[in-house]
């Protein structure tokens, strides 16, 4: 599997990736606001999402500790899983952390049996494009105006899926 290759790549970036628990939702709440989404998450609404039995959520830190500058959670669903959400801060993109943080991501889910991840993107959303085509998601659909902007408008999103088994 392509995948799997590129998780067994060292990373590049000095971070860890970690499970993270419902007294990291006040952090996940404003790296999610910083994601540039139509409307952010909420510290309740991030703990509710954690503490899911069925949500997967990990985070990454740089340096030695302290609060999150990364996420990315799932929400799973017999053997398939659907992103939600994937965030690092501003300061830390062009660090690798999105590709640490997702492969550490795919792995976990792996382990957990899922075989099939999916997600959608914002249309024109090169980075987030280009790290996921990276890790082998492939093109599934389109949805047409399923994303409102902040200027009234509304952006297609891209239905992604990627093949773990």
């Amino acid at each position: 599997m392509a995948w799997l290759r590129k998780l067994l790549r060292p990373a590049s970036a000095p971070a860890r990736t970690m499970r993270l628990d419902s007294g990291h939702a006040r952090q996940v709440a404003i790296l999610h606001h910083q994601g540039g989404f139509a409307r952010g998450w909420e510290p309740a609404e991030c703990a509710a999402l954690i503490a899911d039995a069925a949500v997967v959520t990990d985070g990454v830190f740089s340096g030695r500790g302290g609060e999150p500058v990364g996420f990315v959670m799932s929400r799973k669903a017999a053997d398939e899983a659907e992103i939600l959400s994937i965030v690092v801060a501003p300061s830390h993109r062009s660090d690798g952390l999105g590709a640490v943080l997702l492969a550490a991501h795919l792995a976990r889910l792996a382990e957990e049996g899922v075989a099939h991840v999916f997600l959608e993107v914002e249309e024109g959303n090169e980075s987030a494009e280009r790290l996921y085509r990276h890790f082998d998601f492939r093109e599934v659909g389109r949805r047409k105006g399923y994303y409102p902007k902040a200027d009234g408008s509304r952006a297609t999103a891209i239905a992604m899926r990627l093949d773990l088994a």
